[in-house]
């Protein structure tokens, strides 16, 4: 009795701590997924008020089951809107915390909503529903940045800015030019939301447990019930996918490396040393001990959370790279990653949005900063080669004497004697400072998508039509 006892005591022990009472807690710990699962409330709901309507109309269960039913899972809906409903980990998941609730509410009626289902598809079908929508909600918030962007870009059409690669100064553009190019980005960013939608737009529900059932169901009413376009087409196929939402965490993924790019301008755009833009108070925070600071939080945290987002997606793909069809347990785990990353991914562009519309131009600054570099040496070399002939790379030479003899003197090319630029190369002339100001140079760039003013408002104007 004694060995016994010890033979207990040491078994609990090595379960250890919250899982004393040994392997049905740790079963239940880990099975259990009411924790988050949660969130697909609405969705179960409404999935199944459609899955009973459909058994009805097919006579599988009577009008008075049905009836029962949708008027028990209203009620269910309204309780858990209110926070009157309560969840039971006991109960594993959201759709056995339903069933279990509709039971009480109706009776042996209850019983009769699983006909011709599983929870195989029932997931399947409130996770896509859920990951349909919040891509609807994305495209909703990504078309509002796009919006603040074009806003900015009317009305930076005209101020100079430099242009940069390796982060070096290139060539000057426009802030408007600048803002169309994450127009851009995320106009593609859009344009996937909008391709993942049409691809997941089919519904699971009748798929059953992975074979599809001996009931004679419609399953095209059911699609058109809930908004789908038609139901899947294999059954197996349809409880083990979960290709939506890894597409919606790669699409997460390169929008939020967008937004982090663009996180990454603010941040070195709004330092003493720049002074492009200041943010206003809503979107930076001061110092705790230095009272001089205004700190770009908000820019940061965009960035930090692109990181959570790629984490996600590494996670899910990882989850179900190794995974025989059709469906394994191991696919309970894919929900969290989706639900963090869509809350990350929205929060983003919500402070991005934010930031965008509310921070200050300072256009001088810019101005300033886009004549330093010897960034118009690129105009000079374009003008030899209109006006003087040279091939290109004879111009490029030309040019890098030009500047290698400013900054002896310590002056922009446009403030060099025109005596010095003959002397580099006789056929210089003194039309050759009407392209050496930045203005000149941003306004000479009229080739389709440039930087000029002129294509900056026609690029604005595709846009708003689209947008």
């Amino acid at each position: 009795m004694a060995d016994d006892t010890t033979d207990t005591k040491s078994s609990n022990q090595m379960w250890g701590g919250r899982f004393a009472s040994g392997p049905d807690a740790i079963m239940e710990e880990i099975n259990a997924s009411i924790g988050f699962d949660k969130k697909l409330f609405a969705q179960d709901i409404r999935g199944s008020i459609a899955h009973a309507t459909m058994l009805a109309h097919q006579g599988i269960i009577s009008t008075d089951d049905k009836d029962k039913i949708v008027h028990g899972l209203n009620t269910i809906l309204s309780e858990i809107e209110s926070g009157n409903f309560e969840f039971s980990r006991q109960l594993e998941d959201i759709h056995m915390n339903v069933e279990a609730r509709l039971a009480t509410l109706i009776g042996p009626a209850a019983g009769r909503l699983h006909t011709a289902r599983s929870r195989n598809d029932q997931v399947a079908l409130d996770f896509r529903l859920w990951v349909k929508e919040e891509l609807q909600k994305t495209e909703r918030m990504l078309t509002g940045l796009i919006a603040a962007f074009l806003d900015r870009a009317e009305e930076h059409a005209e101020s100079v800015m430099p242009g940069f690669t390796h982060l070096q100064t290139a060539q000057p553009v426009t802030f408007g030019h600048h803002c169309m190019a994450y127009v851009e980005m995320f106009g593609r960013d859009r344009s996937r939301v909008r391709h993942a939608i049409e691809h997941l737009d089919e519904s699971p529900i009748g798929a059953a447990a992975l074979a599809g059932t001996g009931y004679p169901i419609d399953r095209h009413m059911t699609a058109r019930a809930l908004g789908f376009r038609e139901p899947t087409r294999n059954s197996i196929d349809t409880v083990s996918d979960r290709d939506f939402a890894i597409e919606f965490l790669s699409i997460a993924a390169i929008a939020g490396m967008h937004l982090s790019r663009l996180a990454e301008e603010i941040v070195i755009w709004s330092t003493p040393q720049f002074g492009f833009v200041r943010l206003s108070d809503a979107f930076s925070t001061g110092s705790s001990i230095m009272p001089q600071k205004k700190n770009p939080d908000a820019a940061e945290l965009v960035r930090a959370k692109t990181g959570r987002i790629n984490g996600s997606l590494v996670a899910l793909l990882t989850i179900m790279k190794g995974l025989p069809l059709a469906y394994s347990k191991d696919m309970q785990e894919d929900k969290e990653q989706v639900f963090d990353a869509a809350e990350s991914l929205e929060l983003a562009i919500a402070a991005m949005t934010g930031m965008v519309r509310d921070m200050t131009v300072n256009t001088a600054r810019m101005k300033a900063a886009a004549g330093s570099g010897y960034s118009t040496a690129t105009d000079l070399a374009d003008w030899l080669v209109r006006e003087a002939g040279l091939p290109f790379r004879d111009a490029h030479h030309v040019t890098g004497r030009a500047v290698a003899l400013a900054e002896s003197k310590g002056c922009d090319l446009a403030e060099l004697p025109l005596s010095d630029l003959q002397a580099i190369h006789a056929e210089i002339t003194d039309k050759v400072y009407d392209v050496l100001t930045v203005e000149a140079s941003v306004a000479s760039r009229k080739s389709f998508g440039g930087t000029a003013p002129s294509e900056v408002r026609r690029q604005i104007a595709f846009w708003r039509a689209r947008n």
